[in-house]
């Protein structure tokens, strides 16, 4: 049951273009240093509605792809860390190391309209039941693309 890490994005504030990076740095309590929600200026900050880390699966995107044509390849998603090989929902209620960094499942992260906004029509309808899901910072340490992801205990 491990999966591994494909991409990664950031962007250091809500709404601006995701970008995607070879390795981030996590924050125990906070999330992923300079991404939009550590630094506190997400969309969804000023709601209380703060993930620390977000998670996707490669294979519901390549899904979203065939099925809908929607491009969800480019971080258009807005998650943070796209990844293969692992059902995201065997996760919940439990701790898993993502590189150095040790994460904890927090709830499904359902796609919301400002998502659709940001990016095409239909992207709300394609990722529902597909949006993934938060995590928190358990253990600081770096990520990278190609780390793998293992469930703890």
């Amino acid at each position: 049951m491990e999966g591994m890490v494909e991409e990664i994005y950031v962007t250091s504030e809500g709404s601006a273009p995701m970008r995607r990076v070879s390795e981030v740095e996590t924050v125990a309590g906070c999330g992923i240093r300079g991404d939009r929600y550590c630094e506190g200026t997400g969309y969804w900050t000023s709601y209380g509605d703060v993930c620390e880390v977000t998670l996707i699966s490669a294979e519901d995107l390549d899904h979203i792809e065939d099925e809908f044509g929607i491009s969800v390849k480019n971080g258009e998603h807005r998650r943070n860390l796209v990844v293969r090989g692992l059902d995201l929902s065997s996760l919940r209620g439990r701790r898993f190391r993502v590189g150095e960094a040790v994460l904890e499942y927090d709830r499904p992260r359902p796609p919301c309209r400002h998502v659709q906004d940001l990016s095409e029509p239909g992207m709300t309808r394609a990722l529902k039941g597909r949006g993934g899901i938060c995590a928190r910072v358990v253990e600081a340490g770096r990520i990278r693309a190609g780390d793998r992801i293992e469930p703890l205990g």
